[in-house]
């Protein structure tokens, strides 16, 4: 009786547990949802982005990706404007992708991905679109600069979700492409063998053909 008792009360205490922790998570419960045991953690319902970052932050991926990221947001303008619903590149935008270029070649264990940006006149899916060829002119652009298109892993339109100028108006500032660091190349050897280090502070040398400062 006493065994018994006692094994009662253990079901009990558990079940109690798991109602605390499910209220402590919002209330978030698998069966009521019809989902998997821990689907919440990840947007397409299973855990391969966790799992993914998980490793990323072990390996050291994720934390030298964001120091070569900031690395070339220092040294080289991430970031080009276009005119009024046009994805042409003009002159100040070429010069840019091409400082951009120059950097990325010399980095060829990393990967970069090219986020276009509209202003907020015209409709969402108008811009969204608008956004997208704006990113595609611009890889193309340092394509044709000698970058392997594999590198250049996504073309991304935000189009108009993102603006640095909050404004209705047409806005130059918002009418932009920017490049960013995604990455490295998962099967280039230095990534194999965990060598970031050696990959983030190589002396990187302009397009001016001046050699910029380690770090």
């Amino acid at each position: 009786m006493t065994q018994k008792l006692h094994s009662r009360r253990t079901i009990l205490a558990t079940m109690a547990s798991t109602l605390a922790l499910s209220a402590c998570s919002g209330g978030w419960n698998a069966v009521e949802t019809g989902r998997p045991l821990g689907a919440h953690l990840d947007a397409n319902g299973n855990f391969g982005n966790p799992t993914r970052n998980n490793i990323g932050v072990h390996n050291g991926d994720i934390q030298f990706s964001i120091l070569l990221g900031q690395r070339f947001a220092e040294e080289v303008p991430t970031t080009i404007t276009f005119a009024f619903n046009s994805a042409q590149l003009d002159q100040a935008a070429r010069a840019i992708l091409s400082q951009q270029a120059a950097f990325i070649r010399h980095f060829p264990e990393v990967r970069f991905s090219v986020y276009g940006h509209t202003d907020a006149v015209g409709s969402h899916g108008y811009n969204q679109r608008l956004g997208r060829r704006r990113a595609r002119a611009a890889v193309n652009f340092l394509v044709s600069q000698g970058i392997n298109r594999s590198r250049l892993e996504a073309l991304v339109s935000l189009g108009e979700t993102q603006p640095i100028v909050a404004t209705d108006a047409q806005e130059r500032q918002n009418r932009r492409t920017v490049t960013e660091v995604t990455g490295f190349v998962s099967n280039n050897p230095l990534v194999l063998d965990g060598r970031y280090a050696e990959i983030i502070y190589r002396t990187y040398r302009s397009a001016g053909g001046g050699a910029a400062a380690p770090g």
